[in-house]
C-alpha cells in the first residue's frame, strides 16, 4: 500500500466505498485530481486518453451513488474506463496499463470484481447489462444494472436490439448514453439540468405512475394525456424514440456537473424499470489538444504533457505502414475506376481512409459502427454494378460473419475485403487480435484469401483482388513491412501460385504473410526450402505437390490460429494425395492470447526465429537433424 497523502483525496481513496461519504466539493476536487492523474499516467504508458477524461464526472458520481460492484456497471467498448480502473483498486498499477503481465486496456472480468463484463468490441454493454438485471430479477436480488454506452455505439444494431428487448421487460436497467458530440451542447445548461432533476424525482415518478392507474380505466383520456406529456417533454428533451422503445427518458444533462449528476443518479436509482439518462461531455475534458483533437488523442504512445503529442516530420526507416499501402492504393485505384467506392465501420482513420475520405467524399461511406450493415450494404452496391473496397479490422469482420456468407459468398459479388490488424495486434489484447480470419475464411465457397509477406506484394494483392469477379480478401498485420519498395503500378498476381525464394534440403518452409521474414532466416540456418505461398485460397496445388515430392518434412508457418488455418489446408490436401511427409503446423495457440508487443506475442507463440528453430528442432529425429549440420 502507498503512503496515504492527507493533501490528497485521489491518493486517499482506495476503492469506492470510500466515495461515499464525500460532498459534492469534495467529489469535485477528487474528479479533478483523477483528471490529472490521467493525463500524467497515460502520457508515462500510453493508452487511450480522450474518451477517460470525458467520463471522469461520471465515473466519480456513479461509484458515489451506486454500491459497486454490487451494483453492476457496464462500459460500453471499455476506451473510457481509465477512471474507473483508477477509483476501483488498481491506480498504482496505471502504469503497467496495455504491456505484458500488466493491467489491459479494457475492462476485464478476471482482473477485478468491479469489472463486470469483458469488453473490447462495442455496443454490448446494454444486452449485457439487461442480461444482469434479468438475472438479478429472476434470484430475487435487489440489485441495480447500469450501461454506458457513447453515441457512436449507439449507432450499432444490437444496442437498439437490446433496447428494443428491455423496454418490453420491467427489469431495472439504466442506460446512459455519453453523447459528446458537439451539436448537442446548446442543449446543456441550468434549464436541462433542472427539468431532469425534476423528472427524475419522486413526485414526478409517482404523479406519473398515478396518473396512469386512474386514467387507464378512460382510455380516451389516458390517451390525450399521454400525449400532453410526451408533446410537453418532446419541446425540451430528444427523448422521444427511447420514451416509444419503453425507458423514462431523463436530459440531457451537463457530464461534467457533478452535482447535477450525483443528485440525478441518486434519483434514477430509486425508480423502478428501464430508465435512460442522457448526458452530453466533451472528450479530451480539461486538456486542451485532447479537447481540441480528441481524434488524435484517442489512442497515444507516451509523450509530453506540456507539449503535447509532436508529429514526426523524418520518415520511418521501416517505410509505410500495411495501412498506409492500402491508403495510398485505394486512392490511385479510385483515380483509375470511377466505379471503385469504398466502405468503412467507423474506422476512417484507424483503416487509413482519411486521404480517400478527403479526395472522393461521394464515393466514401462511413457507415458507422455498424459492421453487418457494411458488408450487406457493399453487397447491394456490387450487385448494381459499383466495386466495393470494404475496410475493416479482422477482429470486426466476425462481427459480420452472417452477412459474409449469406450475402456477399453466396451471390458471389464482387466485394474486395481489406482486412487490417491481422494476427496478433499487440497492446490491445485479444478482443482486438485478429487471430481467426483465415480460419473463418478458408471454409466459405467463393472466397479468394491472399496474405502478403510485405509492402509490394500487399498492393499487387489488393489490384488482383480488385479485378476478380468474386468475394476477396487480403488481410496484413498492424504496423510496417519489411521495408520493401513498391512498385507504383497497378500489376497483379497469377491467381493461387505461390514463389519459392530459396532452395534448400530435405526440410521445406510453407510460410503464408508476414512471419516470412522470420521464415526466412529460420530457413538460412537450417538450410531448409523456404515458399512464400502468398494465397491460402486457392492453394498453389500443383508447388505443394512437387515440394512434397522432393522434402521429407514441411514445416507451416501462419500469424493465425493453427485450428482450421492454412496449415490445416496444407494437411487437407496432402492427406488427400495420399502423401507420406511429415508436417509440422506452426501458428498461434489454442488459447486468447494477452496483451503484449506484437514481437512478444510471435516469440510466445513459438512464430519468432528463434522460436521457430526450437520447435524444428524438437520435432525433426536425430537422422533428420544430422541433415541440417548448420542448425543454430
Amino acid at each position: 500500500m502507498t503512503e496515504k497523502n492527507t493533501d490528497s483525496l485521489l491518493q486517499n481513496i482506495d476503492n469506492p466505498s470510500q466515495m461515499k461519504s464525500l460532498s459534492i466539493a469534495e467529489l469535485t476536487q477528487l474528479a479533478d485530481e483523477l483528471r490529472e492523474f490521467i493525463i500524467q499516467s497515460v502520457s508515462q504508458s500510453g493508452g487511450h486518453l480522450s474518451s477517460g477524461l470525458g467520463t471522469v464526472e461520471l465515473t466519480v458520481a456513479l461509484h458515489h451513488v451506486f454500491n459497486t460492484p454490487d451494483d453492476r456497471i457496464v462500459w460500453d467498448v471499455g476506451h473510457q474506463s481509465y477512471p474507473h480502473k483508477i477509483l476501483t483498486e488498481r491506480r498504482d498499477q496505471m502504469s503497467t496499463i496495455r504491456t505484458k503481465g500488466g493491467l489491459s486496456g479494457f475492462p476485464r472480468r478476471e482482473e477485478s470484481a468491479y469489472d463486470t463484463f469483458g469488453v473490447g468490441h462495442s455496443s454490448t454493454s446494454i444486452g449485457a447489462a439487461l442480461g444482469m438485471a434479468i438475472a438479478a430479477k429472476h434470484q430475487n436480488i435487489d440489485r441495480r444494472a447500469v450501461a454506458v454506452i457513447g453515441d457512436g455505439a449507439l449507432t450499432a444494431g444490437m444496442a437498439f436490439e437490446a433496447l428494443n428487448h428491455a423496454g418490453d421487460l420491467d427489469a431495472n436497467l439504466l442506460v446512459i448514453l455519453n453523447d459528446n458530440d458537439m451539436s448537442i451542447s446548446p442543449n446543456v445548461g441550468g434549464m436541462s439540468n433542472y427539468l431532469a432533476k425534476i423528472l427524475s424525482g419522486k413526485m414526478y415518478s409517482s404523479m406519473r405512475e398515478s396518473s396512469k392507474k386512474v386514467l387507464g380505466k378512460m382510455p380516451s383520456v389516458w390517451e390525450l394525456a399521454r400525449r400532453a406529456e410526451e408533446h410537453m417533454k418532446g419541446m425540451v428533451i430528444p427523448g422521444t424514440l427511447f420514451e416509444e422503445l419503453g425507458f423514462n427518458y431523463i436530459g440531457p444533462i451537463d457530464g461534467h456537473d457533478v452535482d447535477t449528476l450525483v443528485k440525478t443518479l441518486s434519483n434514477l436509482r430509486k425508480l423502478s424499470g428501464p430508465q435512460f439518462l442522457h448526458i452530453v461531455t466533451k472528450k479530451g475534458k480539461g486538456y486542451t489538444p485532447a479537447e481540441e483533437n480528441p481524434i488524435a488523442y484517442h489512442g497515444v504512445n507516451k509523450f509530453d504533457p506540456e507539449m503535447g503529442i509532436i508529429k514526426k516530420t523524418t520518415k520511418s526507416a521501416n517505410g509505410p505502414t500495411y495501412t498506409q499501402v492500402f491508403g495510398s492504393w485505394l486512392c490511385d485505384m479510385a483515380k483509375a475506376d470511377d466505379k471503385l467506392v469504398a466502405i468503412t465501420p467507423a474506422m476512417r482513420e484507424g483503416s487509413g481512409l482519411v486521404e480517400f475520405s478527403e479526395q472522393f467524399p461521394e464515393r466514401y461511406f462511413d457507415v458507422g459502427i455498424a459492421e453487418q450493415h457494411a458488408v450487406t450494404v457493399a453487397a447491394g452496391m456490387a450487385c448494381d454494378g459499383l466495386k466495393p473496397v470494404v475496410a475493416i479490422y479482422s477482429t470486426f469482420l466476425q462481427r459480420a460473419y452472417d452477412q459474409l456468407i449469406h450475402d456477399v459468398a453466396l451471390q458471389n459479388l464482387p466485394v474486395l475485403f481489406a482486412i487490417d490488424r491481422a494476427g496478433v495486434v499487440g497492446p490491445d489484447g485479444a478482443t482486438h487480435a485478429g487471430s481467426f480470419d483465415i480460419s473463418y475464411l478458408r471454409c466459405i465457397p467463393n472466397m479468394t484469401i491472399m496474405a502478403p509477406s510485405d509492402e509490394n506484394e500487399c498492393r499487387q494483392m489488393l489490384n488482383t483482388g480488385f479485378q476478380l469477379n468474386s468475394p476477396a480478401t487480403v488481410r496484413y498485420p498492424r504496423g510496417s513491412g519489411p521495408n520493401v519498395e513498391i512498385n507504383p503500378e497497378l500489376d497483379t498476381l497469377p491467381i493461387g501460385k505461390g514463389k519459392v525464394c530459396r532452395r534448400g534440403q530435405s526440410t521445406a518452409i510453407l510460410s503464408f504473410g508476414s512471419v516470412l521474414a522470420e521464415g526466412r532466416e529460420a530457413a538460412e540456418k537450417l538450410n531448409a526450402t523456404l515458399v512464400n505461398m502468398r494465397f491460402i485460397k486457392p492453394l498453389d496445388e500443383d508447388l505443394l505437390l512437387n515440394i512434397a515430392s522432393e522434402h521429407d518434412v514441411i514445416i507451416t508457418l501462419e500469424d493465425n490460429a493453427v485450428m482450421g488455418g492454412a496449415g490445416s489446408a496444407v494437411n487437407e490436401y496432402l492427406l488427400k494425395q495420399q502423401c507420406q511427409n511429415r508436417v509440422l503446423n506452426l501458428g498461434l495457440p489454442d488459447i486468447f492470447m494477452e496483451h503484449a508487443s506484437r514481437e512478444q506475442l510471435l516469440d510466445d507463440a513459438g512464430l519468432s526465429t528463434s522460436g521457430i528453430l526450437r520447435a524444428i528442432e524438437d520435432f525433426l529425429d536425430t537422422e533428420e537433424l544430422a541433415k541440417h549440420a548448420t542448425l543454430a
